[in-house]
């Protein structure tokens, strides 16, 4: 199973260039997920300005690591292709701060790979968020 793209990037994400990457005539299913930036948290009052992420030195080997455990654990055949890449600096409402793409021939493994391998990220990956709202206060995720 080729993972085409795990990255921890510092630019604007392209769903296009993630969908194009596992493109393939064998694969008759493709599951994507985009994670952008919203106007509000649970955890603090009022609208969210922006986020500010910061990553740890390693966070692109990681996600490298996550991909390929994750593609092993549901799809020990290697038949899908996967791309998967989450942004860090500021990012304001609307922007894309992860997205991910997933090819398979059936829908089933698509849809449970792109789940999994997103919220594996959310679990492992070494990135952290720094919360802005409107009132100026903020609030960090992800220190743990």
């Amino acid at each position: 199973m080729p993972v085409l793209i795990a990255d921890v990037v510092d630019a604007p994400l392209d769903l296009q260039a993630h969908l194009d990457a596992v493109e393939d005539a064998r694969q008759g299913a493709t599951a994507s997920f985009v994670g952008a930036v919203r106007n509000h948290d649970p955890q603090i009052d009022g609208e969210v300005t922006h986020l500010d992420y910061s990553a740890h030195p390693t966070a692109s080997e990681t996600m490298a690591h996550i991909a390929s455990d994750v593609a092993a654990r549901l799809d020990p055949d290697g038949v899908a292709r996967i791309a998967v890449t989450h942004r860090v600096g500021r990012l304001g409402v609307g922007d894309i701060a992860i997205v991910a793409a997933v090819s398979s021939p059936h829908r089933a493994l698509a849809f449970a790979l792109c789940n999994e391998l997103v919220e594996e990220v959310k679990r492992s990956l070494p990135i952290w968020k720094h919360q802005h709202n409107t009132a100026g206060d903020d609030v960090w995720s992800g220190l743990t």
